[in-house]
């Protein structure tokens, strides 16, 4: 543990503490972030990540991460990933419940890409019932089409830290170089049109039901995914501390 803390700096170990000790003035929560590619839940994820040490569960991230180990399931999920179709069911549950387990989500949790159709959500109902865990709310990002293929098509991640930039809208200082850490930023291998155009399709087709699905339980939060980061980040904040 000491080698592992001395590789921090000791401002970046305060401020670290400093941002911990705040969320524990805060709620606790269990939400969902529901939206189509490019909507722009990972980054509003990332922000309440950091504002109430929730844990995001990104099952994108996981799957992703799955996918790079050299084994006979990260050559499926790598495949199936790369054709722009969606992971099995029962697969996606046990990476969620494993994570649900862990510490860094005793605070609370968002889901992020997860669930992503009606059959998912009842499995998620039973697991955080044997969790004796309950959802708070469900956001919905609202964002037009032609808006998220614009988004997705320029977007940069720095795969250590899960921060986001785009080409126009959030460049980085230097170009394709993290500015915290000038490490180098990546793009996903199915952030491209082709992939998007089936991404969206599947998620029309099989997602896009959850609106009302949540609606019925009185768990949905609407929002304007068009509006500023800043403004929504506001509004999710707000909607929380109520």
């Amino acid at each position: 543990m000491n080698e592992f803390l001395e590789k921090f700096s000791t401002v970046d170990l305060l401020n670290e503490l400093k941002r911990r000790y705040s969320c524990l003035s805060k709620p606790d929560g269990h939400y969902i972030f529901l939206g189509a590619p490019g909507s722009g839940k990972g980054t509003q994820s990332l922000n309440l990540k950091k504002s109430h040490c929730y844990c995001h569960l990104s099952t994108g991230d996981l799957l992703r991460e799955a996918a790079e180990k050299k084994n006979d399931m990260g050559d499926k999920i790598r495949g199936i990933i790369n054709e722009g179709k969606l992971v099995d069911n029962e697969t996606v549950l046990s990476l969620v419940d494993e994570k649900l387990k862990s510490p860094q989500c005793k605070k609370g949790f968002i889901l992020d890409g997860y669930p992503r159709n009606v059959k998912q959500a009842e499995d998620l109902n039973k697991l955080l019932e044997t969790n004796k865990m309950k959802l708070d709310g469900v956001f919905y990002f609202n964002v037009p089409d032609e808006t998220l293929f614009e988004r997705i098509t320029g977007r940069l991640i720095h795969k250590p830290s899960g921060r986001i930039y785009h080409k126009i809208y959030n460049p980085p200082k230097i170009p394709n170089r993290d500015d915290i850490t000038n490490e180098p930023l990546t793009q996903r291998l199915d952030d491209n049109e082709n992939v998007l155009k089936k991404r969206l399709n599947i998620y029309k087709s099989e997602t896009e039901p959850l609106i009302n699905y949540y609606k019925k339980l009185n768990l949905l939060i609407n929002l304007d995914g068009t509006e500023p980061a800043a403004e929504i980040e506001k509004k999710i904040s707000q909607h929380i501390s109520h």
